[in-house]
């Protein structure tokens, strides 16, 4: 065993860092709008909430997309990236990223909306 040098704590008893729910929401929010191409511009941003348990996020991803898209090629890449963000900033397994679609904004819906306007 190496000898301890007098005023520094062992590893062991340092302590731990506890990086807060709402924290690890503002990384999954941040992540999932950085995943889509380009938001609505009547969508409200993507919305995270996550639960932590020991060193593990479960997070669930609100969000509002065009359409017609590819819906399921967006959840994919919002999910993937979310988990690679939060696993590479807070230190934290990400074994579920539920994404719910939140509302659907329609191109043709705001082409007619568009020419009522005066």
């Amino acid at each position: 065993m190496a000898a301890e040098v007098v005023g520094q704590v062992a590893p062991g008893e340092r302590g731990a860092t506890r990086i807060a729910d709402r924290v690890v929401a503002k990384i999954a929010a941040r992540a999932a709008r950085e995943a889509l191409p380009a938001l609505p511009t009547e969508a409200a941003p993507p919305h995270a909430t996550v639960g932590v348990r020991q060193n593990s996020a479960h997070v669930r991803v609100s969000l509002e997309l065009d359409y017609p898209s590819d819906i399921g090629r967006q959840c994919g890449a919002v999910r993937r990236h979310v988990a690679e963000r939060v696993r590479a900033l807070a230190g934290m397994d990400v074994p579920e990223v539920a994404v719910q679609v939140e509302r659907l904004h329609s191109a043709q819906a705001r082409t007619a909306a568009q020419g009522r306007t005066r």
